[in-house]
């Protein structure tokens, strides 16, 4: 997201905007429990290419919703893991996630 916030004519598309590129709700998913290294997301996300990939993270440590340390070692280290503010999705995820569960069952 590369405008300020201030934009948004409700909550409901300030919200969108923060989580809804291709991957940022599953990168946050995968982020609730643990920190993770690039190469960690990526895997668990391996229809993302790496430029997709980088380019939803960067967005999210922009908006404030995932941190990024990056370790002075060779080979480079970077490890991504959420912000206060983006823990204060994982109620908004576990729902999704649940009505994704129903969704599913009710397929079958």
């Amino acid at each position: 997201m590369s405008e300020p916030c201030t934009h948004f004519t409700c909550p409901m598309e300030a919200t969108i905007s923060l989580i809804g590129g291709k991957y940022k709700a599953l990168i946050l998913w995968h982020l609730m429990k643990n920190t993770l290294r690039y190469s960690e997301l990526h895997k668990r996300l391996p229809h993302a290419t790496d430029k997709m990939l980088t380019q939803q993270l960067r967005e999210l440590e922009k908006d404030g919703l995932i941190t990024r340390k990056v370790y002075p070692v060779v080979p480079p280290k970077t490890e991504y893991s959420l912000t206060n503010l983006g823990k204060s999705l994982i109620p908004i995820l576990d729902a999704m996630c649940n009505w994704g569960e129903n969704y599913l069952d009710a397929l079958k």
